[in-house]
């Protein structure tokens, strides 16, 4: 059995941190499974926890007024989950929904930003990897708002 550790490791996001950064996670973690269908984060609470998908597919979606939830975007193995427990005031700024049973690995907001506060080195790489998604996902928000005005006449 692979330990979480190595399974972070084995994470595109996360497999260029040092060793001794993904030990150091590792020990905020858990394996965990959400059944089809389940929330993992609901747009507005706590976010006490992010994730990282090992299988399956997760609906990230925002909540609209007079239409209910919206999927803002699907998130696939190999991806991580949930930024705003690195960001005060800590609430969710997403909803998200298994779209299958997914698998994960959970980590603890809140135990790693401590473990960031004490070693500086960990929290520089790991803001670095979260960076590096928040640049990658907005370069995706961008091109589905090119292709979505694409066809409206400029009124100008």
């Amino acid at each position: 059995m692979q330990t979480v550790d190595r399974l972070l490791g084995e994470s595109p996001p996360l497999e260029g941190l040092a060793p001794e950064h993904r030990a150091t996670m590792a020990g905020c973690a858990r394996l965990h499974v959400f059944p089809a269908g389940e929330r993992l984060l609901r747009e507005g609470d706590p976010a006490d926890e992010f994730f990282l998908i090992r299988r399956g597919a997760v609906a990230v979606e925002t909540d609209v007024p007079g239409r209910g939830p919206v999927t803002l975007e699907t998130l696939e193995p190999g991806e991580l989950l949930g930024w705003s427990w690195l960001v005060p005031p800590y609430r969710s700024a997403f909803g998200a929904r298994a779209l299958e049973d997914v698998h994960v690995i959970v980590l603890d907001g809140a135990c790693l930003r401590g473990k960031c506060e004490r070693d500086p080195d960990l929290g520089y790489a790991l803001l670095k990897v979260v960076a590096t998604v928040f640049v990658r996902r907005l370069e995706d928000t961008r091109l589905r708002l090119l292709d979505l005005y694409a066809g409206v006449p400029h009124a100008g």
